[in-house]
């Protein structure tokens, strides 16, 4: 579990237990085997009750992306070379080939396991900020993208993920928007309409540059920072689109 725990990229806290941890076959004796897991435990006495928070490790967003990614691939009932490239150049460029290989392994694993998706995505919800969610599901169009068609059976899981996950729908059609383009792209990253007004598409974009900027994943390690730098260039890159088609100054 330790070597585990070290490829995996900062170790491994509640993703170790519930249904993720089921799919991966762990136990909970495997927190005590030199995984890295941040844990806070308050205790009291005089038989009060006892209060545990658990922070989001590297390891458990590492994780969570493999479980999500195997289940959008596999909602199509084959999986393509192209989506497994995706993946692999994905975790090569965060982690480097060594690493990128064991995920890759143990992403073969858990294509063969039938997915608990609702269980998987509560277990998510309930220990991973909106900032580290937004990022998975960015990641999660990109894959269904990955061939260069649009799989409508793909999408639909990836939205069922994002209604689990708690992303709205204005969130989840922006993240979708930076993958799959058309004429009102760069409106939909920015969640407005064609037709707002000038100062509206200005304080679209503060609000959108703040939700997606990389410093509200700081605390999710460099690699997953590096992935969320993509995302917010997107909001920037959409941004700059519309003031030149308005010549906004």
């Amino acid at each position: 579990m330790a070597k585990f725990a070290k490829w995996l990229g900062g170790g491994l806290g509640w993703a170790i237990g519930g249904p993720i941890g089921g799919l991966l076959g762990f136990t909970i004796g495997s927190l005590f085997d030199n995984a890295s897991v941040t844990v806070e435990k308050t205790e009291f006495s005089g038989g009060r009750t006892q209060t545990m928070h658990t922070t989001t490790t590297p390891g458990d967003f590492a994780v969570s992306l493999l479980v999500l990614s195997a289940a959008v691939m596999k909602s199509d009932g084959k999986t393509m070379r192209s989506e497994l490239d995706f993946v692999k150049n994905f975790f090569v460029k965060q982690f480097g080939e060594a690493v990128a290989a064991e995920h890759i392994k143990l992403l073969g694993d858990i294509l063969k396991k039938e997915i608990p998706l609702r269980e998987v995505c509560m277990q998510i919800r309930q220990h991973m900020p909106l900032s580290a969610r937004l990022q998975l599901l960015h990641y999660l169009y990109g894959i269904s993208k990955a061939d260069g068609d649009v799989n409508e059976s793909e999408i639909k899981v990836i939205e069922q993920i994002a209604a689990y996950l708690n992303i709205s729908a204005a969130d989840s059609a922006s993240l979708k928007a930076m993958y799959y383009r058309d004429t009102e792209s760069d409106y939909k990253i920015l969640e407005i309409e064609p037709s707002a007004s000038d100062e509206e598409i200005k304080k679209a974009y503060r609000k959108m540059a703040m939700k997606y900027h990389p410093d509200k994943v700081i605390g999710m390690g460099e690699s997953v920072q590096k992935a969320a730098e993509e995302k917010f260039k997107n909001v920037q890159e959409a941004y700059e689109n519309i003031k030149k088609k308005r010549n906004i100054p």
